[in-house]
């Protein structure tokens, strides 16, 4: 299962019962923590997300309510002692501050710390069961967005056509990448008999904060779902531009522009005490949309 959780769904300010940034992202049992605003820890707890599991931790950029929870949580993990490695992605010099904060503090970690510096569009992690690439955001410091992609599983085996048809054990793994049986007879026995072609990868996409910007639309195109900012209602247009963010419409314009199947809203300006006009809004564009709400699982 592709999932995610909603840490905190507001921007600078806490505020509301609101929280900066923070989404665990969740597949087969493994969470990869994407930002960590402050308060990230105590919200793990109130939703019961196990912290043992989190292996990736991604930030997409160096302002601190999508950060100063980091060290945090790194410091708790080995007073929790913690044995498995953990890594954490994001811009320079992310490195820098956190390996200050800890040598500062005199603090031994008892698990392995690996950063890994942003740079550019890339692919962070690929292996068999899942890619995550990142994308430049527009903002006001260097941002990135973050796509999930999960790996298309093996094809499922008819396992009565396989034994009508004396498919020996060892040839299993060889159906289920797609080949056909030869017969030592020179029979060719399809795939197609013998097996069930397994459903296309599931995606995720956090888009960050931007301001408005469609050049966002070729990494996320065709996605099943995404998280888009909505710091303003679009009568605060123009402040969303001058502060590098974007307003409810417009998010609502990037997911039908990309023919993404839902979209989750938030990063809600404190300025804001109810959110039902940013749904609303972003409806109005986009009618498959949802508020990212702080506890929920949207499953993908």
């Amino acid at each position: 299962m592709l999932a995610v959780t909603i840490l905190g769904n507001n921007s600078a300010v806490p505020a509301f019962d609101r929280h900066p940034t923070s989404q665990v992202v969740t597949l087969d049992g493994d969470n990869f923590l994407v930002d960590c605003g402050e308060g990230t820890q105590i919200q793990m707890i109130n939703y019961k997300i196990r912290r043992s599991k989190i292996s990736h931790v991604f930030i997409s950029h160096l302002h601190g309510d999508h950060y100063f929870g980091l060290v945090g949580l790194i410091n708790s993990f080995s007073l929790l002692s913690r044995q498995q490695e953990l890594h954490v992605f994001g811009p320079s010099p992310l490195e820098e501050i956190i390996s200050m904060q800890l040598k500062v503090a005199d603090t031994r970690l008892s698990y392995p710390l690996h950063f890994h510096t942003i740079n550019g569009q890339a692919t962070l992690v690929d292996n068999d069961r899942i890619e995550i690439k990142c994308f430049p955001t527009q903002h006001r410091v260097e941002c990135y967005g973050f796509c999930f992609r999960e790996k298309k599983k093996p094809r499922k085996l008819i396992m009565e056509a396989v034994r009508e048809n004396n498919i020996p054990l060892h040839f299993y793994d060889n159906l289920k990448k797609g080949e056909d049986f030869v017969t030592s007879g020179g029979e060719v026995i399809k795939n197609e008999w013998l097996t069930i072609e397994a459903p296309h990868g599931r995606t995720y996409a956090f888009c960050a904060d931007t301001r408005y910007n469609e050049s966002m639309i070729e990494h996320i195109k065709d996605f099943d779902l995404i998280y888009h900012e909505s710091t303003y209602l679009d009568s605060l247009r123009e402040r969303a531009e001058e502060r590098f963010h974007s307003t409810a419409k417009q998010a609502g314009a990037i997911a039908q522009k990309a023919g993404v199947k839902k979209l989750l809203i938030g990063h809600f300006s404190s300025k804001y005490d109810t959110l039902e006009e940013f749904e609303a809004e972003a409806k109005e564009v986009f009618p498959n949309t949802e508020l990212a709400l702080e506890g929920v699982t949207y499953k993908v």
